[in-house]
């Protein structure tokens, strides 16, 4: 389905998908070779991520990896301010998405820097639904239920509550690794065209996660080729947004799935 989202008054097409490139200004992510701290690194990796071809840049200040210890709201907005700095200074037309579960950090990365997405891993909250309506932002709306019936009939509570607060631009992510085993991600990535009954636009999220490496005895290093494999697989099956650690790599597999649509003529 061709989906749209009002990013700051521009209407942003999905009908081609986009590719999410991932930027993480923790010392501990699951993924060392996305983390980085240092202003140099951050404006490297800025600088890669679009020239790669990614129209998204997904900034994350608190690591959210399973076993996890969330750092402080304060020392979250304190990583934020310094990366998000940086990318509207280098990249000052990238869509930034910034990865939070709590409303004040959103409102911060909105109101200082004019974050153009919350991407959020907490399945939601009535607060930051609020927020989210107050700051007319597009919302990232992710579960951690196990099953895709679960995950469906929340999703449809979830979406009314934040259509019942105003908000218009919803993006659903079935949360891959989060709630979830090995097997019951296989599941849910197997019958994710599913969740097109929800008719709005899906974000994948699979880069480098557990559900490959636990499944092929490797490390999130060695994982570049399962993420492909899973990437092209989401995108024959309806995926708008691929949030991802290798732009170039996920750039190839939207093209050779559009290839496969008949939309490229070359």
């Amino acid at each position: 389905m061709d989906y749209t989202i009002n990013v700051h008054g521009q209407l942003m097409e999905l009908s081609q998908p986009q590719v999410m490139g991932i930027l993480n200004v923790t010392p501990d992510s699951f993924f060392a070779g996305s983390r980085m701290q240092t202003e140099q690194a951050i404006v490297g990796r800025v600088h890669q991520v679009v020239a790669e071809g990614a129209t998204m840049i997904d900034v994350g200040g608190c690591s959210t990896r399973p076993g996890s210890e969330p750092v402080s709201e304060v020392e979250e907005m304190q990583r934020l301010r310094l990366a998000l700095g940086v990318v509207r200074r280098e990249q000052p037309h990238a869509v930034v998405s910034v990865d939070t579960f709590r409303p004040d950090v959103a409102r911060m990365a909105v109101e200082e820097f004019g974050a153009d997405i919350i991407n959020d891993v907490s399945e939601g909250s009535a607060e930051m639904y609020r927020m989210i309506a107050r700051l007319r932002v597009p919302y990232i709306l992710m579960s951690v239920q196990p099953t895709l019936r679960d995950m469906l009939l929340a999703f449809a509570r979830e979406v009314q509550l934040l259509r019942d607060f105003g908000v218009k631009d919803i993006i659903l992510d079935p949360g891959f690794g989060f709630g979830k085993t090995v097997a019951q991600n296989y599941q849910v990535m197997n019958n994710l065209e599913r969740l097109q009954v929800m008719e709005l636009p899906l974000l994948v999220g699979i880069s480098r996660k557990s559900m490959i490496f636990k499944l092929l005895g490797l490390t999130p290093d060695e994982s570049l080729n399962g993420t492909s494999v899973l990437n092209t697989i989401a995108l024959m099956k309806g995926a708008s947004i691929l949030r991802v650690h290798d732009v170039k790599e996920a750039i190839e597999c939207v093209r050779i799935v559009e290839s496969l649509n008949g939309q490229i003529d070359k």
